[in-house]
């Protein structure tokens, strides 16, 4: 299925192809799966999500990283399998509900772990207010994630840059000037 989904539009594959492609019937596939949204979204659940697997170490300065990340996870859902898949992800999500949030708490919990882990070590440090919520911090990377992968490009390094400023604004913590890092100086 994702190869199917990759190699064209989520629109053109069928139960006929998919069951061509197996080399069985259409029943069975009807017989297991009550829809190609279900079928890619049990492959999904099984193999890789794009854009989940982004991770990039941590160094001493947390505008770095952000940006970093946000580069990183724009490039990986850029190609065409990623933008394909990520585009049938909304529809699955949109066709199945509990499947959907399956996929999406699949793709959302290595963004959040990262971010947890990165925003823990900046509160340590100072850099950071301690009532930064990281779960509303992930949420926006999720959300920049997938507004990436609809628009099917990377994101632009001046789209990156203003992203993080603004996010280091607001979680600066009082006295520091986390929006400042060595990329803006």
């Amino acid at each position: 299925m994702r190869a199917a989904v990759s190699s064209g539009a989520y629109e053109s594959v069928t139960i006929e192809g998919l069951a061509d492609a197996a080399e069985v019937s259409k029943q069975t596939i009807y017989r297991w799966w009550p829809s190609k949204a279900a079928i890619l979204g049990e492959a999904l659940l099984e193999g890789s999500v794009p854009g989940a697997a982004v991770s990039v170490p941590f160094t001493s300065d947390l505008g770095a990283d952000l940006r970093a990340w946000f580069s990183a996870m724009s490039l990986s859902l850029g190609d065409a399998e990623g933008v394909a898949i990520a585009r049938a992800l909304i529809v699955v999500t949109a066709s199945d509900a509990a499947l959907g949030l399956a996929l999406n708490e699949r793709l959302a919990a290595p963004i959040r772990q990262w971010v947890r882990e990165r925003l823990a070590l900046a509160v340590a440090d100072g850099e950071v207010r301690s009532d930064a919520d990281a779960e509303v911090i992930a949420d926006q990377f999720v959300a920049m994630a997938s507004y990436a992968a609809l628009l099917g490009r990377p994101l632009s390094d001046e789209r990156v840059e203003a992203t993080v400023r603004v996010l280091l604004r607001g979680i600066g913590a009082s006295g520091r000037d986390a929006s400042t890092s060595s990329a803006t100086q």
